[in-house]
């Protein structure tokens, strides 16, 4: 699974520089000038890792960070923040909002090669925790003790896509029941609706499960994955 990085910074000359390092070494990238608009496009897709300049107009980096942390959909993602300052305390508050590296300016490509190794692991787990497979299972989906039937279509580690009989409010914290097939018990999981569209389909963000449900996921899914990369 090819990695997609998002590129935020109001100077294009920047986000052209990092987008070479990284296009150079085979990694997917979309660049944003406007932090608003990255809202806007972290709402709706999936990344490996963010980079986001420090100091951009609102939202800047540390509250970009902060929303980002607060959302569902890349919520674990690694957040790279681009910086020309080495003020400790600045930094101490952009680890505090949820910052997992840094990038200094002026940018040396060779210190970025040297970044993108040691962030290449947690890159690499976020995309295994969201490879998709296709399914075809029978979901149940609990909001304040109403419950709508669906189909989950695509499923994952993180998540799964819902053909349902209706939507639910973006945010919503729901209970899932999911069903594997037949013999199997259902399986309860605690999700976040992230996504919600006009033909009633909606992208659940799978959240605060125990290693027990975790575990019984990842049984049910990796013959799958195996069998899709085999």
């Amino acid at each position: 699974m090819q990695s997609k990085i998002l590129i935020v910074d109001d100077d294009p000359t920047v986000c052209e520089m990092i987008q070479d390092v990284l296009n150079a070494a085979d990694i997917e990238t979309l660049t944003d000038t406007s932090s608003q608009q990255a809202v806007t496009r972290l709402e709706l897709e999936k990344f490996q890792a963010v980079f986001l300049d420090m100091n951009m107009p609102s939202p800047d980096g540390l509250e970009l960070t902060r929303w980002i942390r607060a959302s569902g959909l890349n919520r674990t993602t690694p957040i790279v923040m681009i910086t020309g300052e080495d003020d400790r305390t600045i930094l101490a508050r952009a680890f505090e909002a949820g910052a997992s590296f840094f990038l200094f300016k002026p940018i040396d490509r060779h210190r970025m090669l040297r970044l993108i190794r040691v962030a290449e692991g947690p890159m690499q787990r976020e995309a295994r925790r969201y490879q998709r497979v296709k399914v075809s299972c029978k979901v149940s989906i609990e909001l304040n003790q109403e419950q709508v039937s669906g189909i989950a279509l695509d499923l994952s580690l993180g998540g799964m896509f819902v053909q349902a009989s209706r939507t639910l409010p973006m945010g919503s914290i729901v209970l899932v029941r999911l069903e594997l097939g037949p013999g199997a018990p259902p399986l309860n999981l605690a999700a976040r609706v992230v996504r919600s569209s006009a033909n009633n389909s909606m992208g659940l963000q799978l959240e605060n499960n125990g290693p027990e449900q975790n575990k019984k996921l990842q049984e049910y899914l990796l013959p799958l994955v195996l069998a899709r990369t085999s």
